[in-house]
């Protein structure tokens, strides 16, 4: 009878796991932040009028909530920054449209699809 080591497999095994760890985004937390609008925006397809928003981020999409009532969606993707932002902030174009949000204390923003 020929004997067969496990070995391989294991070690194959955790390869594959190891390569599922580093292909989880770093923000696989959803991320949600109160934010206020000074000035109305167009989120996505959507225009957004001034108010206190809740911004929700889980992984690549964007959520804007006011109470529990959707108010618009956009995809986005994260992108590293050279140095920490020091506030929240939310930039936007001349029309409006909401180009990315950075995060208080976070290397990185959010930047939206275009």
């Amino acid at each position: 009878m020929e004997y067969k080591s496990q070995y391989p497999s294991f070690v194959r095994s955790m390869v594959l796991l190891a390569a599922v760890a580093i292909a989880v985004p770093v923000f696989a937390k959803p991320m949600t932040k109160n934010i206020p609008l000074i000035h109305d925006m167009q989120v996505g397809k959507t225009d957004v009028k001034a108010g206190q928003y809740r911004f929700l981020i889980d992984g690549n999409h964007l959520t804007v909530m006011n109470g529990k009532k959707t108010v618009a969606e956009a995809d986005g993707r994260w992108e590293d920054r050279d140095k920490k932002n020091q506030n929240t902030e939310i930039l936007s174009g001349a029309n409006g449209q909401v180009m990315e949000i950075r995060f208080e204390g976070q290397k990185n923003a959010f930047v939206l699809a275009q």
